[in-house]
Parts: structure tokens; C-alpha cells; sequence
């Protein structure tokens, strides 16, 4: 296991289930930077595998929405993810980036939504510091 790989590794596991919901949205939007470079380069494998990688993703997000807690959210959420799969589908191999860029444009928009509240849990005030505010 090359140094990076252990460092992915120790990423993963020690990361919160916010922290992975992230770590598995920095993968996705990796994926599809790499797989529109593809497209531009004309490689089709290289697309191929980078869309792959986005794919599973996509369904690690989806697999990990609770339906019950989440209610209407992740059910949008289950909606939205389906949706990009389909049109990553469609947009394979059509020497085009369009379904790549406007799954993109999704993808950052809910990766900035996620970051935000990982900033808003953190900024947060615990039990502790409130005592320590009103003190």
C-alpha cells in the first residue's frame, strides 16, 4: 500500500458519517473532472473508467440516505442521484461533455450544501462552551 493509500485509508476511518458523505462527494467530483478531461483527449476507456468511478458514488450516496429519518429529503436526494446516474448513462461514450457538466453543476451545488453544514455543525456551539458563553 503505497503512503497515499494509507492516508486515504486512515481518512476514511477516522471521518464522521458527514465526513465520509464528503470524502464520497470529492471523489465524485474528481470522477467527473477526470472523465470530462477523457472526453476532451477523446479517450474513451479513460471516460469510461472515470464515469464508472462517479457511478459508484453516486450509488455509495444513494445506499447511504436513511428514508425514514431523511423523509422528503432523501427522497429528493434518491430522486436527484438517480437522475445523474441516468444522465451520465445517456452522455456516455458521445464524445460530448454535456451530461458530464450538468451532472458537475449538480454535484457542486449539493457539495457546497453539505460543506456548509459540516461548517455550520462545527461553528456550533457543544453543551460546554454555551456554559462557558453565559458565564
Amino acid at each position: 500500500m503505497t503512503g497515499y493509500q494509507t492516508y486515504q485509508q486512515h481518512r476514511v476511518q477516522g471521518a464522521t458519517p458527514l465526513g465520509l458523505v464528503l470524502l464520497t462527494y470529492e471523489a465524485l467530483y474528481k470522477s467527473l473532472a477526470r472523465a470530462r478531461a477523457a472526453v476532451l483527449a477523446g479517450d474513451l476507456a479513460a471516460e469510461a473508467e472515470q464515469t464508472g468511478l462517479a457511478m459508484e458514488a453516486l450509488i455509495e450516496l444513494s445506499s447511504s440516505l436513511d428514508m425514514e429519518q431523511g423523509e422528503d429529503i432523501a427522497r429528493s436526494l434518491a430522486s436527484l442521484y438517480l437522475y445523474m446516474m441516468n444522465r451520465l448513462t445517456e452522455g456516455l461514450c458521445s464524445c460530448s461533455t454535456e451530461a458530464i457538466d450538468d451532472v458537475s453543476k449538480l454535484v457542486q451545488e449539493l457539495r457546497e450544501g453539505w460543506i456548509g453544514l459540516a461548517a455550520a455543525q462545527n461553528e456550533a456551539p457543544t453543551p460546554t462552551q454555551q456554559a462557558v458563553q453565559a458565564a
